[in-house]
This record gives structure tokens, sequence and C-alpha cells, in this order.
């Protein structure tokens, strides 16, 4: 099962784009993953992909996407996340925010791979807290494996 980031599906909307006809299969075999539950959003990020793209948000509506809520289970497991990360209340920096957490949880939660465009360290930074997305997905402590989308393409 795999768990998508809002800016891994608006990067497929927007390099892949569905009205060209040379992507037809591409979007067909994503519309049937999500119809086997394989392909799953959070509903934060399905909210982020709805206000960014709107018509992509309804693109997944109509091939009845299923938005996974944010649970007791996941406001703890990102509450955890955010504790070991050393974000003290609403202190974000650099790294990731607070819906990032969300997302990061529910993947984990559901025991999904992540699909996120986010960049990778390749220095990690001193301090936890100006972590990206795959930097604390590899952490020991969250281990949710991460995937970009044209990595997802290369083994699927």
């Amino acid at each position: 099962m795999y768990s998508f980031d809002a800016s891994s599906m608006i990067h497929a909307w927007d390099n892949y784009p569905i009205e060209n006809s040379h992507f037809n299969s591409l979007w067909e075999w994503f519309s049937e993953q999500i119809k086997q539950k394989e392909f799953i959003f959070s509903k934060i990020a399905f909210d982020e992909i709805n206000h960014k793209i709107p018509e992509c948000g309804e693109w997944l509506k109509n091939n009845d996407v299923e938005t996974y809520p944010l649970s007791t289970d996941a406001i703890l497991q990102a509450q955890s996340i955010k504790v070991l990360l050393g974000i003290e209340e609403e202190e974000y920096t650099k790294g990731v925010g607070e819906n990032d957490l969300f997302i990061i949880s529910i993947a984990k939660i559901y025991n999904s791979i992540l699909i996120t465009e986010e960049s990778r360290q390749l220095v990690l930074p001193i301090k936890k807290s100006n972590y990206k997305i795959p930097a604390v997905c590899g952490l020991d402590e969250v281990n949710v494996s991460c995937k970009s989308f044209i990595d997802l393409l290369k083994v699927l």
C-alpha cells in the first residue's frame, strides 16, 4: 500500500497531464490502484491537493478516493514524532510542518510506503527539527519507507 503526500499527487498531475492521451494508461492504472485501495490519501493531503488544484481533487473524488481521517492514533503518533524532533509548541522550523507529521503518522499507522516529492537531505541538519519528510521517515523510531513518484513508477 502507498500513501500519498500532496506534493507527489501535484507532481504527477503537473508532469503527466491527464488531458495528454500519451498518459492515458498511467491515469487508468492510477485510478485502478485507488479503487483497489493500493493508493491511499490522508484527508489532510487530499484537502491540500483539492485546495491547490481543484480539478485534481475532483478527479480523485470521481475515482472513488477514500481519504483517511486524522484519528486519535495518528495524533498521538504525530505528537511522538514532534517530541523526537525536538519541536516545541508550534515552533516549526525549516523541516517538517504539522501537516507533514500527520501525513507521516497516517502512513505509519497503515503500514504504507509514503510517496513524497520532498527533497532528500544529503547532509542532515544538526537540529532534527530541520529534517524534511524523507529524513523523518528514515529515523529508526519512525521507520516509514519513503519514495518519490518516479521511484514508485520504476518499481510498479
